[in-house]
């Protein structure tokens, strides 16, 4: 199993403790350093200035969202950074959510199966040079009846295959993320419930299309926290797991609500919207089940975290992305390097 570094957003006031996390992570062997984007500061720039920074470790979006990019956009900024970096970019996509869609970039949130599986299509054609064309529901290229005509990228991308991620979630989206992308980024993972809320889908999707499981990276983000109060830790996790299963999205569409009660959460997950949707944060963070913060994030001592990392590889993941927790650089420096130590301590390294 390999380990990731999933920066979050830049412009949190960490910036530069960013950068410093992301070289250290290069110099320990981590393998990949995510970047997310929501309504604030876009991956591909973040990632630019990590590359720049970086001397091997891979860079990736996590993610660069649909509705903000043609996907003729996003085949051009993919090729560029992977040609800018040496070959060291990876694709992350998603639809985001329906706030974020239709409120920040004015793009309905309908149909994200079938908008995802044509923006895969067309994006994969334009990487691979082939002169651009493509009839589906949401995207035609070029419009009919005008100027247009097929056009070919310009840009050679370092490797042939830049590898392409999908965020996903919900059962539907898994089998077709196994079908379609060469990894799954899973967010809130727990290793008891692994192969029944993600595994099994994105095996399934592997199946229709004639593939296993080998070669495919099942890449969950935990956030880590290193100490002996496993109760404390877990505190300081409450108000990030009460934002994302009560607030993240609609009370009709909350993809983060739906996966804890698919855990078991259900009452504890409809009570934790309730509240962080009345505007209660306090309660709604003070109603996250310890049990629910403990099996989604790795907290404690190094074996500890190590005997987590050994329940995760078993349940299939093959890049564990670690988000260190700390109030200073230094902070999650060491959270970062007892990352390495408990990689190496479960054998798994």
């Amino acid at each position: 199993m390999r380990l990731g570094i999933n920066l979050g957003y830049w412009g949190a006031g960490m910036d530069g403790d960013n950068l410093a996390v992301a070289q250290e992570a290069d110099r320990l062997g981590y393998d990949v350093c995510w970047a997310a984007e929501a309504y604030g500061s876009d991956a591909p720039t973040v990632l630019t200035w990590v590359a720049a920074q970086t001397e091997s470790i891979d860079v990736g979006s996590a993610i660069m969202q649909i509705p903000a990019r043609q996907p003729a956009m996003t085949a051009m900024t993919a090729a560029t950074l992977d040609s800018l970096s040496g070959g060291r970019f990876r694709l992350g996509l998603g639809v985001s959510g329906p706030q974020v869609s239709e409120g920040w970039y004015g793009v309905k949130f309908d149909k994200p199966l079938a908008r995802t599986r044509e923006y895969v299509e067309i994006v994969r054609r334009a990487m691979s040079r082939e002169r651009l064309s493509y009839e589906g529901e949401h995207w035609t290229l070029p419009l009919p009846d005008g100027p247009g005509k097929p056009i070919k990228l310009t840009v050679h991308p370092q490797r042939e295959h830049i590898p392409l991620y999908i965020a996903a979630i919900g059962p539907k989206n898994l089998e077709q993320t196994g079908e379609i992308a060469d990894g799954a980024l899973l967010i809130f993972p727990s290793a008891d419930h692994l192969e029944d809320t993600a595994v099994k889908h994105l095996r399934a999707g592997r199946e229709k299309v004639g593939k296993t499981m080998d070669g495919f990276d099942v890449c969950p983000t935990l956030p880590l926290a290193i100490g002996d109060d496993i109760n404390g830790l877990a505190d300081m996790f409450r108000p990030y797991t009460a934002l994302y299963v009560g607030g993240m999205g609609s009370r009709k569409q909350n993809f983060y609500n739906q996966l804890a009660q698919r855990m078991g959460y259900e009452k504890e997950a409809a009570e934790i919207q309730d509240k962080y949707l009345s505007g209660d944060k306090t309660g709604a963070a003070a109603a996250v089940p310890h049990q629910l913060i403990d099996q989604t994030t790795l907290l404690g001592s190094v074996e500890r975290i190590a005997e987590r990392m050994q329940a995760y590889a078993a349940a299939g993941v093959t890049t564990l992305t670690l988000a260190p927790a700390g109030f200073t650089r230094e902070e999650r420096i060491a959270a970062l390097r007892a990352g390495t130590d408990a990689l190496e301590r479960s054998g798994l390294a």
